[in-house]
Protein backbone atom coordinates (compact mmCIF):
# COMPACT_ATOMS: atom_id res chain seq x y z
CA UNK A 1 0.00 0.00 0.00
CA UNK A 2 1.69 3.42 -1.45
CA UNK A 3 2.17 6.21 1.82
CA UNK A 4 -0.45 8.58 -0.26
CA UNK A 5 -2.62 5.67 -0.43
CA UNK A 6 -2.13 5.41 3.41
CA UNK A 7 -2.42 8.90 4.40
CA UNK A 8 -5.85 8.85 2.46
CA UNK A 9 -7.48 6.32 4.60
CA UNK A 10 -6.39 7.66 7.53
CA UNK A 11 -8.19 11.30 6.28
CA UNK A 12 -11.16 9.34 5.49
CA UNK A 13 -11.75 7.81 9.25
CA UNK A 14 -10.54 10.72 10.56
CA UNK A 15 -13.58 13.00 9.41
CA UNK A 16 -15.88 10.06 9.47
CA UNK A 17 -15.57 10.14 12.80
CA UNK A 18 -16.27 13.87 13.45
CA UNK A 19 -19.42 13.93 10.29
CA UNK A 20 -21.00 10.90 11.45
CA UNK A 21 -21.98 12.96 15.10
CA UNK A 22 -21.28 16.45 14.32
CA UNK A 23 -24.94 17.82 12.04
CA UNK A 24 -27.23 15.84 14.19
CA UNK A 25 -26.38 16.51 17.91
CA UNK A 26 -27.32 20.01 17.93
CA UNK A 27 -31.09 18.99 17.03
CA UNK A 28 -30.34 15.51 19.54
CA UNK A 29 -29.46 17.25 22.93
CA UNK A 30 -32.93 19.24 23.10
CA UNK A 31 -34.38 15.65 22.72
CA UNK A 32 -32.90 14.26 25.69
CA UNK A 33 -34.24 17.17 28.18
CA UNK A 34 -31.10 18.77 28.14
CA UNK A 35 -31.37 22.68 28.77
CA UNK A 36 -29.24 25.72 26.80
CA UNK A 37 -26.82 25.73 29.31
CA UNK A 38 -26.22 22.13 29.59
CA UNK A 39 -26.55 21.53 25.78
CA UNK A 40 -23.88 24.57 25.44
CA UNK A 41 -21.00 22.65 27.78
CA UNK A 42 -21.20 19.69 25.96
CA UNK A 43 -20.85 21.31 22.70
CA UNK A 44 -17.92 23.18 23.87
CA UNK A 45 -16.21 20.05 25.51
CA UNK A 46 -14.56 19.73 21.97
CA UNK A 47 -13.60 22.95 22.38
CA UNK A 48 -11.77 22.82 25.89
CA UNK A 49 -10.23 19.75 24.27
CA UNK A 50 -8.48 22.45 21.82
CA UNK A 51 -6.80 24.02 24.51
CA UNK A 52 -5.33 20.89 26.33
CA UNK A 53 -4.49 19.84 22.97
CA UNK A 54 -2.02 22.81 22.15
CA UNK A 55 -0.42 22.70 25.63
CA UNK A 56 0.36 18.68 26.28
CA UNK A 57 -0.96 16.24 23.61
CA UNK A 58 0.69 17.89 20.51
CA UNK A 59 3.69 18.59 22.58
CA UNK A 60 3.82 14.93 23.50
CA UNK A 61 3.97 14.59 19.51
CA UNK A 62 6.49 16.91 18.57
CA UNK A 63 8.97 15.63 21.29
CA UNK A 64 8.58 12.72 22.85
CA UNK A 65 6.02 10.20 20.82
CA UNK A 66 5.75 8.49 17.65
CA UNK A 67 3.04 10.22 15.97
CA UNK A 68 1.45 7.51 14.49
CA UNK A 69 1.14 5.51 17.89
CA UNK A 70 -0.49 8.16 19.51
CA UNK A 71 -2.73 8.26 16.69
CA UNK A 72 -3.55 4.58 17.75
CA UNK A 73 -4.26 5.11 21.52
CA UNK A 74 -5.80 8.46 21.07
CA UNK A 75 -8.91 6.69 18.81
CA UNK A 76 -8.83 3.65 21.07
CA UNK A 77 -9.91 5.91 24.07
CA UNK A 78 -11.84 8.05 22.08
CA UNK A 79 -13.74 5.51 20.22
CA UNK A 80 -14.95 3.87 23.56
CA UNK A 81 -15.91 6.83 24.68
CA UNK A 82 -18.40 7.93 22.04
CA UNK A 83 -19.75 4.31 21.21
CA UNK A 84 -20.72 4.98 24.98
CA UNK A 85 -22.86 8.11 24.14
CA UNK A 86 -25.53 6.04 22.31
CA UNK A 87 -26.63 4.54 25.56
CA UNK A 88 -25.97 7.71 27.70
CA UNK A 89 -29.24 10.37 28.76
CA UNK A 90 -28.33 11.72 31.52
CA UNK A 91 -26.33 15.50 31.53
CA UNK A 92 -23.15 14.64 33.58
CA UNK A 93 -22.57 10.85 32.34
CA UNK A 94 -23.01 12.49 28.43
CA UNK A 95 -20.64 15.41 29.37
CA UNK A 96 -18.08 13.38 30.50
CA UNK A 97 -17.73 10.96 28.09
CA UNK A 98 -17.93 14.05 25.20
CA UNK A 99 -15.00 15.75 27.39
CA UNK A 100 -12.82 12.40 27.28
CA UNK A 101 -13.84 11.43 23.11
CA UNK A 102 -13.31 15.19 22.57
CA UNK A 103 -9.81 14.73 25.25
CA UNK A 104 -8.34 12.30 22.99
CA UNK A 105 -10.00 13.08 19.49
CA UNK A 106 -9.51 16.52 18.86
CA UNK A 107 -5.83 16.33 19.03
CA UNK A 108 -5.76 13.72 15.73
CA UNK A 109 -6.95 16.54 13.52
CA UNK A 110 -3.54 17.98 13.90
CA UNK A 111 -1.77 15.10 14.18
CA UNK A 112 -3.46 13.30 11.03
CA UNK A 113 -1.98 16.94 9.30
CA UNK A 114 1.47 16.65 10.92
CA UNK A 115 2.00 12.90 9.44
CA UNK A 116 0.61 14.00 5.99
CA UNK A 117 2.61 16.50 5.64
CA UNK A 118 5.77 14.85 7.34
CA UNK A 119 5.65 12.55 4.63
CA UNK A 120 4.48 14.19 1.24
CA UNK A 121 7.13 14.98 -1.11
CA UNK A 122 5.26 18.48 -1.88
CA UNK A 123 2.07 19.94 0.38
CA UNK A 124 1.20 22.49 -1.39
CA UNK A 125 0.13 20.48 -4.65
CA UNK A 126 -0.22 16.86 -2.84
CA UNK A 127 -2.10 18.00 0.84
CA UNK A 128 -5.38 18.87 -0.52
CA UNK A 129 -5.20 15.69 -3.05
CA UNK A 130 -4.94 13.87 0.23
CA UNK A 131 -7.25 16.13 2.84
CA UNK A 132 -10.09 15.91 0.14
CA UNK A 133 -10.73 11.97 1.50
CA UNK A 134 -11.52 13.62 4.92
CA UNK A 135 -14.39 15.14 2.96
CA UNK A 136 -15.45 12.45 1.68
CA UNK A 137 -15.29 10.33 4.82
CA UNK A 138 -17.73 13.02 6.37
CA UNK A 139 -19.82 12.46 3.31
CA UNK A 140 -20.12 8.86 3.96
CA UNK A 141 -20.97 9.19 7.51
CA UNK A 142 -23.98 11.78 6.82
CA UNK A 143 -25.73 9.34 3.79
CA UNK A 144 -26.74 6.22 5.68
CA UNK A 145 -29.07 8.28 7.72
CA UNK A 146 -31.48 9.17 5.40
CA UNK A 147 -32.94 5.55 5.43
CA UNK A 148 -31.51 4.88 9.29
CA UNK A 149 -33.98 7.80 10.34
CA UNK A 150 -36.82 6.68 7.57
CA UNK A 151 -40.47 6.02 9.51
CA UNK A 152 -40.96 2.80 7.81
CA UNK A 153 -44.35 2.14 9.63
CA UNK A 154 -45.73 4.67 7.01
CA UNK A 155 -43.57 3.12 4.21
CA UNK A 156 -45.65 0.20 2.00
CA UNK A 157 -44.32 -3.02 2.17
CA UNK A 158 -41.45 -3.60 -0.55
CA UNK A 159 -42.89 -4.44 -3.92
CA UNK A 160 -46.42 -3.96 -3.05
CA UNK A 161 -46.32 -0.86 -5.09
CA UNK A 162 -44.28 0.28 -7.74
CA UNK A 163 -40.48 1.02 -7.05
CA UNK A 164 -40.32 4.69 -7.60
CA UNK A 165 -43.30 4.82 -5.73
CA UNK A 166 -42.02 2.86 -2.29
CA UNK A 167 -38.49 4.48 -3.11
CA UNK A 168 -40.27 8.70 -2.76
CA UNK A 169 -42.64 7.11 -0.14
CA UNK A 170 -39.17 5.73 1.80
CA UNK A 171 -36.96 8.72 1.24
CA UNK A 172 -40.10 11.65 2.24
CA UNK A 173 -40.93 9.92 5.40
CA UNK A 174 -38.78 10.92 8.55
CA UNK A 175 -38.98 9.72 12.03
CA UNK A 176 -40.56 11.77 14.74
CA UNK A 177 -40.65 12.75 18.62
CA UNK A 178 -39.31 9.69 20.25
CA UNK A 179 -38.22 7.25 17.20
CA UNK A 180 -36.25 10.21 16.13
CA UNK A 181 -34.29 10.45 18.83
CA UNK A 182 -33.99 6.52 19.45
CA UNK A 183 -32.73 6.31 15.99
CA UNK A 184 -30.55 9.43 15.64
CA UNK A 185 -28.28 7.48 18.91
CA UNK A 186 -27.03 5.57 15.88
CA UNK A 187 -25.13 8.78 14.97
CA UNK A 188 -22.46 7.76 18.24
CA UNK A 189 -22.28 3.86 16.90
CA UNK A 190 -21.13 4.72 13.55
CA UNK A 191 -18.35 7.20 14.86
CA UNK A 192 -17.33 4.72 17.26
CA UNK A 193 -16.56 2.19 15.23
CA UNK A 194 -14.79 3.94 12.57
CA UNK A 195 -12.88 5.48 15.64
CA UNK A 196 -11.70 1.95 16.78
CA UNK A 197 -11.28 0.57 13.30
CA UNK A 198 -8.94 3.94 12.88
CA UNK A 199 -7.03 3.31 16.07
CA UNK A 200 -6.09 -0.31 14.52
CA UNK A 201 -4.98 0.99 11.19
CA UNK A 202 -2.75 3.97 12.68
CA UNK A 203 -0.37 1.19 13.18
CA UNK A 204 0.02 0.59 9.41
CA UNK A 205 1.10 4.49 8.70
CA UNK A 206 4.23 5.78 7.86
CA UNK A 207 7.01 5.83 11.55
CA UNK A 208 6.81 9.73 11.95
CA UNK A 209 9.36 10.05 14.69
CA UNK A 210 9.42 12.78 17.06
CA UNK A 211 11.95 15.63 16.51
CA UNK A 212 14.04 16.53 19.01
CA UNK A 213 14.63 20.49 19.97
CA UNK A 214 17.62 21.62 18.06
CA UNK A 215 20.51 23.21 20.70
CA UNK A 216 19.13 26.88 22.40
CA UNK A 217 15.52 25.84 21.31
CA UNK A 218 12.11 26.46 23.22
CA UNK A 219 11.77 23.39 25.37
CA UNK A 220 8.11 23.94 25.15
CA UNK A 221 7.34 23.14 21.30
CA UNK A 222 3.76 25.06 21.74
CA UNK A 223 5.71 27.88 23.36
CA UNK A 224 7.60 28.22 20.62
CA UNK A 225 5.14 28.15 18.31
CA UNK A 226 2.85 30.56 20.27
CA UNK A 227 6.22 33.30 20.15
CA UNK A 228 5.66 33.63 16.76
CA UNK A 229 2.90 35.57 16.85
CA UNK A 230 4.99 38.58 17.62
CA UNK A 231 5.61 38.19 13.82
CA UNK A 232 2.68 41.08 12.40
CA UNK A 233 1.57 39.06 9.48
CA UNK A 234 1.49 35.91 11.83
CA UNK A 235 -0.59 37.44 14.04
CA UNK A 236 -3.03 39.32 11.87
CA UNK A 237 -4.04 35.83 10.40
CA UNK A 238 -4.51 34.18 14.15
CA UNK A 239 -6.91 37.09 14.95
CA UNK A 240 -8.90 36.22 11.42
CA UNK A 241 -8.78 32.83 11.67
CA UNK A 242 -11.11 33.41 15.35
CA UNK A 243 -13.38 35.34 13.29
CA UNK A 244 -13.71 32.87 10.52
CA UNK A 245 -14.14 29.89 13.06
CA UNK A 246 -17.02 31.71 14.96
CA UNK A 247 -19.15 32.34 12.45
CA UNK A 248 -18.25 29.16 10.79
CA UNK A 249 -19.71 27.48 13.72
CA UNK A 250 -22.79 29.53 13.12
CA UNK A 251 -23.79 27.15 10.25
CA UNK A 252 -23.30 24.10 12.21
CA UNK A 253 -25.76 25.50 15.44
CA UNK A 254 -28.36 27.00 12.60
CA UNK A 255 -28.52 25.49 9.74
CA UNK A 256 -30.35 21.94 10.15
CA UNK A 257 -33.32 23.83 12.35
CA UNK A 258 -33.44 26.58 9.12
CA UNK A 259 -33.48 23.93 6.72
CA UNK A 260 -36.37 21.92 8.81
CA UNK A 261 -38.42 26.01 9.34
CA UNK A 262 -41.61 26.07 7.57
CA UNK A 263 -40.27 28.26 4.83
CA UNK A 264 -37.28 25.72 3.62
CA UNK A 265 -39.32 22.52 4.41
CA UNK A 266 -36.38 19.83 4.22
CA UNK A 267 -37.69 16.65 5.84
CA UNK A 268 -35.58 15.65 9.24
CA UNK A 269 -34.17 12.43 7.01
CA UNK A 270 -32.77 14.66 5.00
CA UNK A 271 -30.71 17.24 6.62
CA UNK A 272 -27.44 15.43 6.65
CA UNK A 273 -27.51 14.87 2.95
CA UNK A 274 -28.23 18.33 2.10
CA UNK A 275 -25.57 19.90 4.52
CA UNK A 276 -23.48 17.16 2.86
CA UNK A 277 -23.49 19.21 -0.30
CA UNK A 278 -21.10 21.24 0.98
CA UNK A 279 -18.63 18.34 1.53
CA UNK A 280 -19.06 17.21 -1.83
CA UNK A 281 -18.35 20.63 -3.28
CA UNK A 282 -14.85 20.47 -0.98
CA UNK A 283 -13.93 17.61 -2.89
CA UNK A 284 -13.62 19.74 -6.30
CA UNK A 285 -12.13 22.09 -4.11
CA UNK A 286 -9.53 20.08 -2.84
CA UNK A 287 -8.33 18.60 -5.33
CA UNK A 288 -7.59 22.28 -7.25
CA UNK A 289 -6.07 23.86 -4.36
CA UNK A 290 -2.70 23.82 -4.97
CA UNK A 291 -3.56 25.37 -8.48
CA UNK A 292 -5.04 28.31 -6.94
CA UNK A 293 -2.31 28.47 -4.42
CA UNK A 294 0.34 28.88 -6.87
CA UNK A 295 -1.49 31.52 -8.91
CA UNK A 296 -3.26 33.36 -6.31
CA UNK A 297 -0.98 33.33 -3.39
CA UNK A 298 -2.08 33.00 0.32
CA UNK A 299 -3.55 36.01 0.90
CA UNK A 300 -6.32 36.38 -2.03
CA UNK A 301 -6.93 32.32 -2.05
CA UNK A 302 -8.06 32.84 2.08
CA UNK A 303 -9.68 35.79 1.43
CA UNK A 304 -12.08 34.02 -1.20
CA UNK A 305 -12.38 31.30 1.81
CA UNK A 306 -13.67 33.67 4.28
CA UNK A 307 -16.01 35.44 1.56
CA UNK A 308 -17.88 32.26 1.17
CA UNK A 309 -18.82 32.72 4.27
CA UNK A 310 -20.61 36.26 3.63
CA UNK A 311 -22.33 34.62 0.31
CA UNK A 312 -23.80 31.94 1.97
CA UNK A 313 -25.33 33.42 4.92
CA UNK A 314 -26.49 36.19 3.06
CA UNK A 315 -28.49 34.47 0.60
CA UNK A 316 -29.48 32.46 4.05
CA UNK A 317 -30.93 35.81 5.29
CA UNK A 318 -32.38 37.17 1.63
CA UNK A 319 -33.91 33.96 0.18
CA UNK A 320 -35.32 31.90 3.04
CA UNK A 321 -38.68 31.66 1.09
CA UNK A 322 -36.08 29.96 -1.82
CA UNK A 323 -35.81 26.17 -0.79
CA UNK A 324 -33.86 25.70 -4.63
CA UNK A 325 -31.06 28.45 -3.72
CA UNK A 326 -30.95 27.70 0.20
CA UNK A 327 -30.16 23.97 -0.92
CA UNK A 328 -27.58 25.26 -3.54
CA UNK A 329 -25.73 27.64 -2.09
CA UNK A 330 -24.35 25.01 0.27
CA UNK A 331 -21.99 24.12 -2.41
CA UNK A 332 -19.53 27.55 -1.23
CA UNK A 333 -18.49 25.62 1.58
CA UNK A 334 -15.68 23.80 -0.30
CA UNK A 335 -14.51 27.06 -1.01
CA UNK A 336 -15.01 27.94 2.77
CA UNK A 337 -13.17 25.28 4.28
CA UNK A 338 -10.24 24.72 1.45
CA UNK A 339 -9.28 28.05 0.14
CA UNK A 340 -9.60 28.89 4.48
CA UNK A 341 -8.76 26.84 6.93
CA UNK A 342 -7.09 23.88 5.01
CA UNK A 343 -4.89 26.55 3.41
CA UNK A 344 -4.17 27.82 7.05
CA UNK A 345 -2.73 24.55 7.83
CA UNK A 346 -0.36 24.49 4.37
CA UNK A 347 0.76 27.78 5.57
CA UNK A 348 1.80 26.70 9.02
CA UNK A 349 3.35 24.07 7.79
CA UNK A 350 5.52 26.14 5.49
CA UNK A 351 6.02 28.70 7.88
CA UNK A 352 6.94 27.13 11.58
CA UNK A 353 9.51 25.56 12.64
CA UNK A 354 9.70 21.51 11.60
CA UNK A 355 10.41 20.94 15.21
CA UNK A 356 6.99 22.83 16.66
CA UNK A 357 4.90 21.10 14.01
CA UNK A 358 2.44 19.42 15.16
CA UNK A 359 2.08 22.66 18.15
CA UNK A 360 2.12 25.10 15.66
CA UNK A 361 -1.37 23.03 13.78
CA UNK A 362 -2.36 22.70 17.43
CA UNK A 363 -1.93 26.66 18.17
CA UNK A 364 -4.49 27.50 15.16
CA UNK A 365 -6.82 24.41 15.56
CA UNK A 366 -7.37 26.26 19.33
CA UNK A 367 -9.29 28.94 17.12
CA UNK A 368 -10.79 26.71 14.49
CA UNK A 369 -11.82 23.89 16.81
CA UNK A 370 -11.67 25.66 20.50
CA UNK A 371 -12.05 29.30 20.63
CA UNK A 372 -14.01 29.96 17.68
CA UNK A 373 -16.69 27.66 18.45
CA UNK A 374 -16.47 27.68 21.97
CA UNK A 375 -17.55 31.80 21.62
CA UNK A 376 -20.11 30.88 18.57
CA UNK A 377 -21.59 28.02 20.63
CA UNK A 378 -22.79 31.48 23.12
CA UNK A 379 -23.09 33.91 20.86
CA UNK A 380 -25.14 32.22 18.06
CA UNK A 381 -27.99 30.13 20.28
CA UNK A 382 -27.91 34.05 22.41
CA UNK A 383 -28.86 35.71 18.60
CA UNK A 384 -31.56 32.78 18.31
CA UNK A 385 -33.64 33.98 21.49
CA UNK A 386 -33.25 37.99 20.40
CA UNK A 387 -34.65 37.30 17.09
CA UNK A 388 -37.34 34.79 17.93
CA UNK A 389 -40.90 35.18 17.66
CA UNK A 390 -43.99 33.71 17.58
CA UNK A 391 -43.88 32.01 14.37
CA UNK A 392 -40.37 30.91 14.49
CA UNK A 393 -37.43 32.67 14.03
CA UNK A 394 -36.28 35.44 11.74
CA UNK A 395 -33.73 34.16 9.97
CA UNK A 396 -32.57 37.18 7.90
CA UNK A 397 -31.91 39.26 10.91
CA UNK A 398 -30.02 36.26 12.46
CA UNK A 399 -28.15 35.22 9.47
CA UNK A 400 -26.90 38.77 8.62
CA UNK A 401 -24.50 38.92 11.88
CA UNK A 402 -22.61 36.26 10.98
CA UNK A 403 -22.22 37.61 6.97
CA UNK A 404 -21.79 41.01 8.50
CA UNK A 405 -18.74 39.44 10.62
CA UNK A 406 -17.04 37.27 7.92
CA UNK A 407 -17.22 40.45 5.24
CA UNK A 408 -15.10 42.00 7.72
CA UNK A 409 -12.92 39.52 8.30
CA UNK A 410 -12.35 39.00 4.62
CA UNK A 411 -11.15 42.85 4.50
CA UNK A 412 -8.70 42.97 7.41
CA UNK A 413 -7.06 40.09 6.22
CA UNK A 414 -6.52 41.96 2.63
CA UNK A 415 -5.62 44.67 3.96
CA UNK A 416 -3.49 43.70 6.61
CA UNK A 417 -2.10 40.25 5.78
CA UNK A 418 1.30 40.37 4.06
CA UNK A 419 3.37 37.46 3.91
CA UNK A 420 6.78 37.30 2.54
CA UNK A 421 6.99 36.00 -1.11
CA UNK A 422 9.43 32.78 -0.99
CA UNK A 423 10.92 31.55 1.07
CA UNK A 424 11.17 32.87 5.02
CA UNK A 425 12.69 32.16 8.09
CA UNK A 426 10.93 32.12 11.49
CA UNK A 427 12.91 34.55 13.98
CA UNK A 428 14.61 33.18 16.82
CA UNK A 429 12.14 32.38 19.64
Amino acid sequence: MSVRLKLSIMMFLEFFIWGAWLPLIYAYLPSLGFGPLEQSWILNAFALASFTAMFFSTQFVDRNFAAEKFLALSHLVGGVSILALAWTQSFWPFFMLMLVHSLFYVPTISITNSIAFANLKDAQKEFGLVRLWGTIGWIAASWPFVFLLVDWAQVPAFASVPFSEWLGKALGSSKQGEALQHATAYIFIASGIASLLLAAFSLMLPHTPPKLAKEGAEKFAWLEAMRLLRVPFVLVLFIVTFFDAAVHQCYFIWTATFLQSPSVGIPGNWVMPVMSIGQIAEIGTMSILGFFLKRLGWRKTMVLGILGHAVRFGVFALAPNQPWLVVSINVVHGICYAFFFATVYIFVDEFFPKDARSSAQGLFNFLILGLGPFVGNFVWPMLGTWFRNDGGYDFQKLFFAPAAVAAAAAVMLLLLFRPPEGAWKAPKT
